[in-house]
């Protein structure tokens, strides 16, 4: 067809043409060879990962000391926060530019922020800093953080809004949680 043929199509029509069209090439390409094994590689390396953090955890609990003197303090920092700046930074030109890659800015600098707040509060704990440590998480870092995050999830539903429209899709979306990779309907089998 033409695109003035389709341009000629009532709205129902193109509906279901569009259906049409992904129906005959509804392929997951998770499903490719390729990549089920790269995904069950990274799943088994993601788990074993896991396996080995809590023994590894359970030893650095009862082994590390409770005073450390670290000898780059500063450094460690500064170049946390010029980290942290450039994720900020780097999330705001894509959501300028309105790009899908703000998405994971806003989750990196979501998760660098609460772990700014994590330690900042921590490692200032009996310190004459922890008040203050503690309010800048409370009332900065933390809400910010949280900004991020309701921020990325919301640049996800409206993107499976976007696609569940155009797909020509009816009746109510799916929740983010049964929204699977490369397809916003449920797999048909």
């Amino acid at each position: 067809m033409t695109p003035e043929e389709v341009r000629g199509l009532s709205k129902d029509e193109r509906t279901a043409l569009l259906r049409a069209l992904i129906a005959a090439d509804d392929a997951d390409p998770l499903e490719e060879p390729r990549y089920r094994r790269r995904r069950g590689l990274a799943l088994v390396m993601l788990v074993g990962c896991c396996v080995w953090l809590v023994p590894w955890t359970i030893v650095l609990a009862f082994t590390l000391p409770q005073h450390f003197t670290a000898g780059q303090w500063a450094v460690a920092w500064i170049g946390f926060d010029v980290g942290l700046t450039l994720a900020i930074g780097a999330t705001a030109f894509a959501l300028w530019k309105r790009l899908q890659i703000a998405i994971f800015g806003q989750l990196v600098s979501g998760t660098l922020l609460v772990c700014d707040a994590w330690f900042d509060v921590w490692l200032s704990w009996g310190s004459s800093e922890f008040v203050l440590s503690l309010l800048t998480a409370l009332l900065g870092e933390l809400p910010l953080a949280a900004l991020f995050f309701l921020g990325a999830r919301q640049l996800v539903l409206l993107t499976v809004h976007s696609l569940w429209i155009r797909e020509g899709r009816v009746g109510p979306e799916p929740r983010l949680r049964e929204v699977r990779l490369f397809a916003v309907g449920q797999r048909r089998r």
